[in-house]
């Protein structure tokens, strides 16, 4: 019993260690994409609709097993479904993109029709956290959910399924552009994701996006205690000229 006291505590302070690292990497790292990651996605999803008249928000299904804040680019990984596959061969591709992924990065997975299928388990979770990952983003379901709670790794999904992806789908492409959730994501694109949702911004429009957001943040946060001072929204919005 102590044994397995000290190991559980042992892969505890590894994993600790680890996420030290994979925030401190996120911080020393782009400082636009660190900026993208301060503003509220929100903001990201207004300022690409007011600057180029599109949608970059992700469909309202894909939520967050636990609130949490992060962006990064994209590695995008595709499955296509096809019974039957063999184990190892399906899901060797999608094993490569994550132990190839560079730190900081979000690991974008896209199932098609896989509601009802996991994406991913503990096992998947767990080598994104070691290896440094900000996130995962799954266009399918997720399992194993009291372990990747338990690792405060952050994960968007569908929903929360029992099941498996092998012998279901095969490995379709990494890095490939992909519709994820009702956006269309390329390998690179910055995926930036809190408790309202998920957004990606074309890895070409990051400049002027982060600007943009950032102004809308600050007028709304400049907003707030005017709203709570004069009690009037109306009045708000006439000064600031936002809602």
């Amino acid at each position: 019993m102590k044994k397995m006291f000290w190991m559980a505590a042992a892969c505890g302070l590894v994993l600790s260690v680890w996420a030290a690292e994979r925030l401190a990497a996120q911080s020393a790292g782009d400082p636009l994409i660190e900026g993208l990651r301060l503003v509220e996605v929100a903001s990201v999803s207004d300022a690409i609709e007011q600057l180029y008249h599109r949608r970059a928000y992700m469909s309202h299904e894909m939520r967050a097993l636990a609130p949490t804040k992060f962006a990064g680019p994209a590695v995008t990984v595709l499955l296509k479904k096809e019974e039957h596959q063999e184990g190892s061969k399906a899901s060797e591709g999608m094993l490569d993109a994550i132990d190839n992924a560079k730190p900081g990065s979000v690991y974008v997975m896209v199932l098609e029709d896989g509601a009802d299928y996991a994406g991913i388990g503990a096992l998947m979770a767990t080598a994104m956290k070691v290896r440094g990952l900000a996130g995962a983003v799954i266009d399918g379901g997720v399992r194993d959910t009291p372990q990747i709670r338990r690792l405060q790794f952050p994960v968007y999904s569908r929903g929360v399924v029992p099941s498996t992806t092998i012998n279901h789908y095969r490995f379709a492409g990494v890095n490939v552009p992909v519709m994820c959730a009702g956006v269309r994501v390329n390998a690179g694109d910055i995926v930036t994701a809190d408790e309202d949702g998920v957004a990606v911004v074309p890895r070409d429009k990051v400049e002027e996006v982060l600007k943009k957001a950032q102004a809308l943040d600050d007028t709304e946060h400049s907003m707030l205690p005017f709203i709570e001072k004069y009690r009037s929204i109306k009045d708000a919005v006439a000064k600031f000229g936002r809602i």
